[in-house]
């Protein structure tokens, strides 16, 4: 029976333009639809900006424009990327619009009705120098979980404890430096520890979608939230009422009957999925409410692991209790790293998806590499350049295309483009075998295996190019008497590259569409594997992949352009570049002293197994227990040449989870930009008489 679909993405937040960790969720998204589509599914697949929040009303002061604008010109921006990586959302909104509005204070009017808001005052950070109360994302401190440094006002990156900003330790105004100070406010609260809420949530995470009749939640997901229900000895931990307003300043909703008062930016983003649906259904003229309304609507959302907690808990809750349908799968994914480490584009290591395109790279290569990558698990996707370059010449160049090179020169000239229906037994055998897998291909698609789903269609690819390499089309051109075979072998080549165009067009739908005009055939679907083309004739065939030449991949990891000279005052004056880099912009005392320095002893180093750049240092910062950092200094020293040394340490660097373990802050050191042509590493040493735990001032 054909499904009725209705797929979102996380909601991008409109404070900048699309990262490449937003291209890979809605490559992965676009895939499925794709797949959804070509079974004879229907899918509605929406997008919006996230618009509201403090973040959007800061950036926009400072940018000397109205929130609504702010937001207009980066969602003006938003076309470039999704065409270019052909991410075909039918409808792209804004958690502003009129409909969310609507929505958003509906759902809490309902919430409101059936008793699980309730409001109380609540001690809250206030910026003295600001005039303004604090959100979250705008106080930085010490996590009260593990102590981890510069850990923001609602969430811990490091363990990922979610508490409340006036549990941080030392907290200050990312705004102005300032301490903050505590002020009392009136606030809204959803009721999500009532026991209602915790009844239903054990269900709905633990349940399965009624009709798929698959897990809601992938196992990883699962795990992950028995952590958030759990409650210690001491009763701590469990599920915690949810803060949902905020003070005025503030661009949003207002909350009705609450003057000042505005939803917290997380009630009303994820209700822009529905917002979205709406504005597009009105725009074709259907029935929002009957669709949602409709028990074979199925609801669909792709997130990042880092937004899991909202999706999974404030999110179906919040739906059930006003009265609207769950979402049916919450599909989690990870993070893109850049050969093994976190994206820096300081560093080089950053993928700009518009520079991406900017240089004339192929889209499709991307989509195909990332797909390559991607499983139904909560796992990193890594982008290595020289695996991008192999993965991509190896399998569609030189495995999948070459078929048709091989085969469609000869069909033109010598046969009009014609194929033969006359086919002997070992081509049956060949082609029949590729339309076997069409069943596994599409379960993997459904499952979101595409790397599976590729390695079995380039398994396939494998399997025709010994065909071809046994049969050599280009000799049996060349013999007398042969052209029956040579139109029989060509043919069989033809219809085996349909057939794993079929399997390749998710992730290939721009190439998949030119194949389908050289073949002359309507739009691929998945059924129709089931049928070969026989005595089709074909159009002229024209090369459709080029090789990803290395050069490109340079481009793409140029580091960032350098300040302009007006930008500092010492290179204004001469266009020097000392160390080989122009100076940083400018800045001021305020951001200086956010970087807390420190003298630190190195009372141990180690080399690390399975690195050729880092050195594990054990450091005494003055803190009455030691840290562990790991420093890619080992080009230079040996860790007999820094056991005992004095060094300057980043110490309220926010810890980092590595392969080889937590690293605790950044040891500093000097050197020369072109360190081929001026090799040298140099740490920083105080004087003789220093001690661990002094500040640089």
């Amino acid at each position: 029976m054909p499904r009725q679909l209705f797929v979102t993405t996380a909601l991008p937040y409109a404070n900048g333009h699309f990262h490449i960790g937003h291209i890979m969720e809605y490559i992965q998204a676009d895939i499925w639809v794709r797949f959804q589509r070509m079974q004879g599914h229907q899918v509605h697949f929406v997008g919006a900006d996230d618009a509201h929040g403090a973040p959007i009303m800061i950036a926009a002061e400072k940018a000397g424009k109205t929130p609504q604008a702010f937001v207009a010109d980066i969602a003006a921006g938003r076309k470039p990327y999704l065409d270019g990586f052909h991410i075909a959302f039918d409808n792209w909104h804004s958690t502003d619009g009129p409909e969310n509005h609507q929505l958003a204070q509906d759902t809490y009017r309902a919430l409101r009705k059936n008793g699980l808001i309730f409001t109380r005052e609540i001690e809250q950070f206030f910026d003295p120098v600001k005039a303004m109360f604090l959100p979250d994302r705008y106080i930085k401190g010490e996590c009260p979980k593990c102590g981890a440094k510069d850990q923001y006002g609602d969430s811990c990156e490091v363990c990922g404890a979610v508490y409340a900003p006036t549990e941080l330790k030392h907290p200050y105004s990312t705004l102005t430096g300032a301490t903050p100070v505590m002020k009392t406010s009136e606030h809204h609260f959803f009721q999500l520890s009532s026991p209602r809420c915790i009844e239903f949530l054990e269900g709905w995470t633990h349940g399965s979608a009624p009709i798929s009749q698959q897990p809601r939640l992938q196992p990883e997901v699962l795990n992950k939230i028995k952590e958030w229900f759990t409650t210690d000895e001491q009763g701590h931990g469990g599920l915690a009422d949810w803060d949902i307003s905020r003070d005025a300043p503030y661009f949003g909703i207002e909350i009705p009957d609450a003057p000042g008062k505005y939803f917290y930016v997380w009630l009303d983003a994820p209700i822009g999925y529905l917002a979205s649906l709406k504005n597009y259904f009105d725009k074709q003229g259907l029935d929002f409410e009957a669709f949602m309304a409709d028990p074979k609507t199925e609801q669909v959302h792709f997130i990042g692991k880092d937004i899991t907690y909202f999706h999974t808990l404030f999110w179906p809750a919040m739906l059930h209790f006003s009265g609207r349908r769950t979402p049916d799968h919450i599909f989690v994914h990870g993070f893109i790293t850049v050969s093994g480490e976190k994206m820096s584009k300081s560093r080089g290591t950053g993928i700009s998806p518009l520079r991406y395109l900017e240089i004339g790279m192929n889209a499709e290569w991307l989509r195909y590499y990332i797909a390559a990558k991607l499983n139904g698990k909560v796992e990193d996707v890594d982008f290595n350049p020289d695996d991008f370059v192999a993965r991509v010449n190896s399998d569609l160049v030189g495995k999948y295309i070459n078929i048709a090179s091989r085969a469609a020169g000869f069909l033109t000239k010598r046969f009009d483009g014609r194929l033969t229906a006359e086919l002997p037994a070992e081509s049956r055998t060949l082609l029949e075998g590729l339309q076997a897998a069409r069943d596994d291909i599409a379960r993997l698609y459904e499952e979101r295996e595409y790397a599976k789903a590729l390695r079995e269609t380039m398994a396939l690819a494998d399997r025709v190019n010994e065909y071809v390499d046994a049969h050599k089309p280009w000799e049996l051109a060349k013999q007398a008497g042969q052209d029956a075979r040579l139109q029989q072998v060509c043919s069989t080549c033809i219809e085996a590259f349909r057939l794993l165009t079929i399997y390749l067009k998710p992730v290939l739908p721009a190439l998949a569409a030119q194949i389908e005009g050289f073949l002359k055939i309507e739009p691929l679907r998945f059924a129709d594997a089931g049928r070969l083309l026989g005595a089709q004739t074909i159009g002229e065939y024209k090369h459709l992949m080029q090789r990803v030449d290395a050069k490109l991949l340079d481009a793409l990891f140029e580091p960032p352009a350098e300040p302009s000279p007006q930008s500092s005052p010492a290179a204004a004056a001469d266009g020097a570049k000392p160390g080989g880099e122009a100076l940083a912009p400018t800045i001021t005392i305020d951001d200086f002293t956010k970087i807390d320095l420190r003298l630190a002893k190195i009372v141990d180093a180690a080399l690390v197994e399975g690195s050729t750049k880092l050195l594990r240092l054990t450091l005494d910062v003055g803190e009455g227990r030691h840290r562990t950092v790991f420093s890619g200094i080992q080009s230079a020293f040996k860790p007999a040449d820094v056991i005992g040394k004095f060094t300057v340490v980043v110490a309220n660097l926010a810890p980092r989870k590595m392969k080889f373990g937590l690293s605790e802050g950044m040891v500093l050191a000097a050197s020369h930009t072109d360190d081929k042509t001026h090799p040298g590493l140099y740490l920083l040493e105080p004087t003789p008489g220093a001690v661990p735990g002094l500040r640089v001032r």
